[in-house]
């Protein structure tokens, strides 16, 4: 006798939490993977939205914590208003600084064509006028000087005279002490020699007479003394000839007659 066929059984189905009949939500037909991301994509929590009670906030790191509490507070950006001085300390100025010197207002100078005068780094010249000259749309006095070894004309503005450091010859007494510092014993520095070579240089190109004998009597070389070095040799040929042409402008003799004196004055030492 044949048995009757049973019917298979049907596969379990899901627990929607529905009652039967009422059709589904869209989200909930959704895989897990595309709800997730949903919610990833979805816009921030807004600002007003408060956290539910006993769930405190997210807080930083400790580390992000502690930097931001030991930084120092940024101090305030000064705020200025029309009329009114701009609050804070008001910063001194150059010209007051108690540890620098206030510049002394420059002397005026009464140059003329034919004075002999010197400049720094270029020795004795003569002043062949004033003339006019436009530069950058303004209109300059400038003192022209002429070096006629150097075969070099110089344009120096009035008003800058002094400060560049041009200057008429040294006074009697001035070129007497450079004279008798000649007579001195040398002072040479135990240092090395690159270093006295950029003091030597400084004070060639100073101007003045008196530093400029201490440089010729330092690297002045006698009898029986060890030769000199090269560098030394032109350093001391330039401090020579700087010397004996601004002794020769005030003696009105020639830089030969000049060198000769100055010699002598070095073997009176």
């Amino acid at each position: 006798m044949k048995q009757p066929a049973r019917a298979k059984p049907s596969a379990p189905k899901a627990e929607t939490g529905r009652p039967s009949g009422s059709a589904a939500r869209p989200d909930e037909t959704k895989p897990a993977r595309a709800v997730a991301a949903s919610v990833a994509k979805s816009p921030a929590k807004h600002a007003s939205d408060k956290p539910a009670p006993g769930k405190p906030e997210a807080e930083a790191p400790q580390g992000m914590a502690e930097a931001q509490a030991a930084a120092p507070l940024p101090p305030p950006l000064p705020t200025y208003s029309s009329g009114a001085p701009p609050s804070g300390p008001v910063p001194m100025r150059r010209d007051t600084h108690p540890s620098i010197p206030p510049r002394q207002p420059s002397k005026p100078v009464d140059f003329k064509a034919g004075d002999h005068v010197v400049y720094p780094t270029h020795g004795v010249g003569t002043v062949q006028g004033i003339e006019a000259m436009s530069a950058a749309g303004l209109t300059l006095q400038v003192i022209v000087v002429t070096f006629d070894e150097n075969r070099m004309t110089l344009r120096v503005p009035v008003n800058k005279a002094a400060s560049s450091g041009l200057r008429k010859l040294a006074a009697p007494d001035s070129m007497q002490e450079a004279l008798d510092t000649l007579k001195g014993r040398a002072r040479i520095k135990r240092t090395m020699w690159s270093r006295r070579a950029q003091e030597y240089e400084a004070k060639i190109n100073s101007g003045d007479p008196v530093a400029i004998a201490e440089v010729v009597r330092d690297l002045h070389r006698n009898a029986g003394q060890p030769d000199q070095s090269f560098s030394e040799r032109q350093i001391y040929e330039q401090a020579m000839d700087r010397l004996a042409a601004e002794l020769a402008a005030i003696d009105r003799t020639d830089k030969a007659a000049a060198t000769t004196k100055l010699l002598d004055h070095l073997k009176a030492g």
